[in-house]
């Protein structure tokens, strides 16, 4: 049975370690900061967590169903094309997005500077304006794993809506 919702709420959420000798990318930019995320992509975790938002919202499966890091094709992989891939996925099941809230939990670097360009490559990768897509980073005061520095980490949530075209 396939269900003809007129909205569906997905979430998403992705972590990585940092690590020496990678280059750091959030939101499809490249951050100077001099440590990256380390991954089998280029292990942007914000747009895995949209991904997987997107994806979950349809009960389509997470990132790692659609590119498996156990596929040599998606080494080194850019996000913002798999994001389009995404996209393209949530366009052929008839929804749009509606919008996109998402935080990334980080001690180091201050993403602020970086933030207007994540929601401009976001919304390109979605096809939607980017009124659309709220970005917003935060520490953790030096707690857990994030807040010493250890990796990174991204919530997403959206709200899709069934496409009037």
């Amino acid at each position: 049975m396939e269900l003809d919702l007129p909205m569906r709420i997905g979430h998403g959420y992705d972590v990585h370690r940092l690590t020496e000798g990678r280059k750091l990318i959030l939101g499809g930019v490249e951050i100077l900061y001099e440590k990256g995320l380390l991954g089998h992509s280029d292990a942007d975790v914000l747009l895995h967590a949209i991904s997987d938002a997107l994806l979950g919202a349809l009960a389509l499966g997470d990132i790692g169903k659609h590119f498996p890091d156990t596929d040599p094709a998606y080494a080194g992989a850019d996000s913002l094309q798999l994001l389009k891939q995404v996209a393209e996925k949530v366009r052929g099941c008839g929804y749009v997005v509606g919008n996109l809230d998402t935080m990334v939990l980080c001690q180091k670097p201050k993403l602020a500077p970086y933030v207007q360009q994540m929601r401009k490559n976001i919304a390109a990768a979605c096809g939607v304006s980017t009124e659309q897509i709220s970005v917003k980073a935060t520490t953790e005061e030096k707690l857990g794993f994030t807040g010493e520095g250890l990796g990174i980490s991204a919530h997403a949530v959206c709200l899709l809506v069934k496409d009037k075209a």
